[in-house]
């Protein structure tokens, strides 16, 4: 019986001293853009309103893994474009300011330095500087990744070492960093429940939705992959927040992520 006591509390002590936490989130710059018709985004709704929107990344430092990078941004090279670059499509014109890996080293942190890029999705505005950490470990569901590399033109290079996921995951067993699937906007969207020592919980939604009054009205972009799944993932995103009192940290909602500290300042 000693011996079955003993064996609970090592394993107990391995378990704890293999453990860690989450004690810094940066919220880095990815760049924004600026719409000509917010009713893209919202069918029927603010027709010919325009709209701005941010795009941020998330770093992140796990106390035993290390530096895990949330999206990319848009990509870098608009830095050399100062009057933007159009996507007609989506009437928007896409700008950033400095680059990606220059905000890391007002952090002193170094492109190897990072282990881990998760993705949301594949779009560019997400994934424009992923081939900026070729040493990384991509982390992506699996059914992102599977259309993604059908594509003509792929979003970054298919040589990097990934994590393929599918469903949910705590990502080191521990509840702090927790992949959430939330498909719809794309076929393997993915939203990040992040658990912060201070802060608490927040969940970071990648583009599950866009900014705040969607948020509110529950609206679905008519160019998402599916309608039914992006509602859905709203909902399971609202029951998260409320079983973990979580907070919303949404992508492109500009009021709000201006509102935010950005590095070097960070949350803990």
């Amino acid at each position: 019986m000693r011996r079955l006591l003993l064996s609970a509390i090592l394993f107990v002590v391995a378990a704890n001293a293999r453990a860690g936490e989450v004690d810094r989130l940066y919220v880095i710059d990815g760049g924004w853009a600026y719409a000509t018709d917010q009713s893209r985004w919202s069918p029927g709704f603010n027709a010919g309103v325009p709209i701005d929107l941010s795009d941020n990344c998330y770093l992140i430092h796990h106390s035993s893994e290390g530096y895990l990078l949330w999206d990319t941004g848009i990509t870098d090279r608009l830095v050399a474009l100062p009057e933007g670059q159009s996507v007609s499509a989506l009437g928007q014109t896409w700008r950033r300011a400095g680059t990606l890996v220059a905000a890391l080293a007002t952090l002193g942190i170094k492109p190897a330095d990072v282990r881990y890029v998760a993705l949301s999705h594949w779009h560019p505005d997400h994934t424009g500087n992923v081939d900026e950490f070729p040493d990384a470990t991509v982390i992506i569901q699996k059914a992102e990744w599977d259309y993604a590399v059908t594509l003509p033109q792929k979003p970054f290079s298919p040589d990097h070492k990934t994590l393929l996921i599918e469903g949910d995951k705590d990502l080191f067993g521990d509840g702090n960093l927790v992949i959430l699937s939330t498909p719809g906007h794309t076929p393997g969207h993915q939203s990040l429940l992040v658990h912060l020592v201070k802060t608490g919980y927040v969940v970071l939604s990648g583009d599950a939705v866009h900014f705040q009054s969607n948020w509110d009205n529950r609206r679905v972009p008519s160019f998402n992959y599916d309608t039914a799944q992006s509602l859905a993932s709203m909902e399971k995103i609202s029951r998260v927040l409320d079983e973990k009192h979580a907070q919303l940290w949404i992508n492109h909602d500009k009021p709000s992520s201006d509102a935010r500290r950005h590095a070097p300042e960070s949350y803990e």
